[in-house]
């Protein structure tokens, strides 16, 4: 059962980023990250072909609020988004049917890469939902090529679940996507997962 959850009331801090929805403000930023050939296509979109694009999905975002924007607290730019969105695939799942949950899925600007920012994000993520919402599970997935996003999620906890095909936005064309999930009462139950937030 997906849960939605409005990422305009959601406020994180971690010692790197600040963690908050979306707003018209970050188009520019928006659009600097997105229209990077190789970034959107890792989570299965094409970069940005120009800012109107940028600004349309940016709608999106604001509207649905369920995409929070990683702020770099250095720079005070948008970095990147981290989603909280329906998972079709577990809620096929009989044994998950009724159980609340959202998924996770992220990008992050080229430039940010390899600094363990993505994982500082995830991890804040999952322990303010966690701690702070009706949320029994979190999944996440990543195309099987993606080893960066892999890292990330081996990184926060997750345990691996299955592989299945998923279709691309700007292609359509099949992907293999491998499936990952972590439950509330395992992650509660693990003290050290505590990590230095401010909601």
């Amino acid at each position: 059962m997906y849960l939605k959850l409005d990422c305009k009331s959601i406020r994180i801090e971690t010692p790197r980023l600040f963690l908050r929805g979306f707003k018209e403000g970050d188009l520019n930023d928006f659009y600097d990250y997105a229209k990077v050939p190789d970034v959107g296509e890792w989570a299965g979109w094409s970069h940005h072909k120009d800012i109107n694009e940028s600004k349309k999905i940016l709608g999106y975002f604001i509207s649905d609020s369920n995409v929070l924007a990683l702020v770099d607290k250095k720079s005070g730019k948008v970095i990147g988004s981290l989603g909280l969105d329906k998972s079709s695939w577990s809620l096929e799942r009989p044994e998950l049917i009724n159980l609340k949950t959202v998924e996770l899925g992220y990008v992050l600007s080229k430039d940010y890469w390899g600094k363990g920012l993505m994982t500082e994000a995830v991890k804040a993520v999952i322990d303010y939902l966690f701690k702070n919402t009706a949320i029994d599970f979190i999944t996440i997935c990543h195309w099987d090529k993606n080893v960066r996003s892999e890292k990330v999620i081996r990184n926060c906890g997750f345990t691996y679940l299955e592989e299945g095909p998923s279709k691309t936005l700007f292609d359509d064309s099949i992907r293999n996507d491998k499936r990952y999930i972590l439950y509330r009462k395992d992650y509660l139950k693990n003290e050290t997962n505590s990590v230095q937030i401010v909601c």
